[in-house]
């Protein structure tokens, strides 16, 4: 069966069709309206190794926070389907990565625990029709659905571009760490028996 998801979200502000599956190539189809975001997501499935398809439509005449904030609900209502009882996986995963200028250090544990902390010496711009602050509600809205512990600090940089693009890297290498099965792990990577 593998571990994959489908989810369909349908608000007054967001209609939105995603599919993940865990074990996958790190292929992505992404169509969320918003290009930079596309672009984002893209980097999450492809350093997670994740075959990611999103189609997102959205008020973006008001602005992106409905549409981002909304897939992000959706990423991680799809994560934690497809991870189901969470049997043998390795459960942390945490990841550096550099984008030129500007280096980024995401940390994720499955613990069923949503919790969200983003670090940065200074929160990004606008990059396109993405504003920098809507990074922070993706991440708290994946963090919440998903019932992950997810820190992200944005250590240094100076271009918003690489500031951003190194988190979402980072956060799709530190995801396919913590959802990888290890072999090691006959049950939950939990002294409690459970996640």
């Amino acid at each position: 069966m593998g571990r994959t998801a489908t989810i369909k979200r349908e608000t007054r502000e967001t209609a939105i069709s995603l599919r993940l599956d865990l074990d996958g190539r790190g292929e992505a189809r992404i169509d969320t309206g918003v290009g930079f975001f596309d672009h984002m997501l893209t980097h999450i499935a492809f350093h997670g190794r994740f075959d990611l398809e999103v189609t997102a439509k959205g008020d973006l005449h008001v602005d992106a926070h409905h549409t981002v904030e909304d897939v992000g609900i959706c990423l991680g209502q799809a994560l934690r389907q497809a991870l189901g009882d969470k049997l043998g996986v390795a459960r942390y995963g945490g990841a550096f990565v550099p984008m030129d200028e500007a280096l980024a250090q995401v940390v994720v544990d499955l613990s069923n625990r949503p919790f969200m902390r983003l670090e940065a010496a200074r929160l990004p711009g606008a990059v396109g029709a993405f504003d920098g602050q809507l990074a922070e509600e993706f991440l708290r809205a994946l963090a919440n659905a998903a019932g992950l512990t997810l820190h992200v600090i944005l250590h240094y940089g100076s271009n918003d571009h690489h500031m951003l693009e190194a988190a979402f890297k980072a956060l799709g290498r530190a995801l396919d760490q913590a959802t990888a099965m290890d072999p090691r792990q006959g049950g939950v990577a939990s002294t409690k028996g459970m996640l």
